[in-house]
């Protein structure tokens, strides 16, 4: 077919989107392009026309949603294997069918069944509620490597062995697949993605001396801090981050040193002095390393600079705050995890990097009160805030994103097993107009002024110190409280 012909014969304008395109089907309505014939496969509900729940495809003359038999469409959309209605590919199996036959191919051991270990890791692909998404990656030829190495034994089922793997996307995602239907035992995704960070950025280090030495510096002081604070509770972005910084400044200093014509133990006053004059809060993360190689004797002990405590952010005015917490309740056209998340932010004073540690076992409903567990003792929710919880908390369960349907984070995110990013948890606040750094600081500062700060402290994750520090900068003292408010 020549493209004249290819014009003449399969593009038109869409019947729904008006975009001129190649056609996908010619229903009653007219011609339909492809992303609206995808778009119709979803739709599903009670037929207003039969009263049937099933998929709705067509349309009537008024635009809404009908199925296939009242909308006159003389294609059916049942799946040859399952009978199941819906958006039908190669061989008229629908997506779930297709992923199952794709599944037990690749992961095929030799017997011609997928290989019993990976039965687990089949079963949750297969819970998912867009199969479509699982057969796009899986026709990356590195996933399809990995998995067809792990079937038939070439790859070892062992994190060691796929941590030496590549590309190290794939492979993360892999092993949270692995992780969370329970072939690989859990291990901290955060320590893991650190570690395979560290060993391609000590490979960037020419000088051998440098790299020995931060490799020392990483695996007995930062990777033991690390793996400790894993044990209680699993790692967040902002750890990783900052042990990344400290290697990264180290390594800075250790060649600044060396142009200055010092090696680590030949390090004097003035160099620590003149090191830290340029910019002490970009330099601040290598003074860990400097603590850690005085410690052992690795270089002279000298005197570093005092660690300055950044101002918060100016803090909203009490009325802003308080104008932006009933939007947040009474907007119903703002997307519910925003609303959720913007009013432990406003009204808590909760960190997003705290927001999106929470899980739903930290959140109790007794049926009467509810309350969140940011601290001890656990936190009620007033009652604007206690619906829109149990409205979020219901919601979980149609998220479409793989695996995460058993994922117990309150705020789930797209990577299997893992809680949502709080980058894009930032992001989405601002959206709905509420600035997570300065709206915190207005919550803690107008908290610390209604009650003791240690109770504050206590109640809401923070440290005593810091909510003492808050009082004083808010210009409130411990004898503007009643003498019978704090003596539970």
């Amino acid at each position: 077919m020549t493209p004249e012909e290819y014009e003449r014969w399969m593009v038109r304008d869409c019947a729904r989107c008006g975009r001129r395109a190649s056609k996908s089907a010619e229903w009653s309505d007219g011609p339909i392009c492809r992303t609206c014939y995808e778009r119709a496969m979803r739709v599903r509900g009670r037929c207003p026309c039969c009263d049937t729940d099933r998929l709705l495809p067509g349309r009537d003359t008024g635009g809404t949603p009908i199925c296939r038999d009242c909308a006159g469409i003389v294609r059916d959309f049942f799946c040859d294997r399952c009978g199941f209605e819906g958006l039908l590919l190669g061989g008229r199996l629908c997506e779930h069918c297709t992923l199952a036959d794709t599944l037990a191919r690749l992961l095929d051991d030799g017997t011609g069944r997928a290989a019993p270990e990976l039965l687990p890791l089949v079963k949750i692909l297969l819970e998912m509620d867009r199969p479509k998404s699982r057969l796009i990656w899986l026709r990356n030829p590195n996933a399809v490597r990995l998995l067809q190495g792990l079937a038939t034994g070439s790859i070892l089922l062992s994190h060691d062995v796929l941590h030496q793997e590549t590309p190290w996307r794939t492979v993360t995602h892999l092993r949270d697949l692995l992780r969370d239907s329970g072939v690989l035992p859990r291990v901290d995704r955060q320590l893991m993605l650190y570690q395979r960070w560290l060993t391609e950025r000590l490979a960037t280090i020419e000088e051998p001396e440098h790299r020995q030495l931060l490799r020392h510096f990483a695996t007995w002081h930062q990777m033991r801090r690390l793996r400790t604070e894993a044990e209680k509770e699993a790692l967040g972005r902002s750890q990783t981050n900052h042990a990344k910084q400290e290697v990264t400044q180290a390594g800075a200093f250790l060649v600044w040193l060396a142009g200055r014509g010092r090696a680590i133990g030949q390090c004097q006053q003035a160099d620590i002095d003149a090191w830290h004059t340029e910019s002490l809060a970009t330099r601040r993360p290598s003074q860990s390393f400097l603590r850690w190689c005085m410690k052992t004797g690795r270089m002279p002990r000298l005197t570093l600079p005092p660690t300055v405590i950044t101002q918060d952010p100016e803090p909203l005015h009490q009325h802003r705050r308080l104008t932006m917490l009933r939007r947040v309740l009474n907007d119903d056209s703002l997307p519910l995890r925003a609303r959720v998340a913007a009013a432990l932010v406003v009204l808590y004073a909760q960190p997003v990097s705290r927001i999106v540690r929470l899980t739903v076992d930290d959140v109790t409903d007794n049926g009467i009160t509810v309350t969140v567990q940011l601290g001890d003792p656990p936190s009620p929710l007033p009652e604007p805030v206690a619906d829109l919880m149990r409205a979020h908390i219901q919601s979980r369960q149609y998220l479409p994103y793989a695996s995460n349907r058993s994922s117990q984070w309150l705020f789930p995110g797209r990577q299997p097993g893992q809680p949502m990013n709080p980058v894009s948890l930032r992001v989405h606040l601002r959206e709905v107009g509420v600035p997570p750094q300065r709206g915190r600081t207005s919550a803690i500062r107008q908290l610390v002024l209604q009650a003791p700060a240690s109770v504050i402290a206590k109640a809401l994750g923070y440290h005593d110190k810091t909510a003492i520090r808050l009082v004083t900068e808010a210009g409130g003292t411990w004898s503007r409280y009643a003498p019978g408010d704090h003596k539970r």
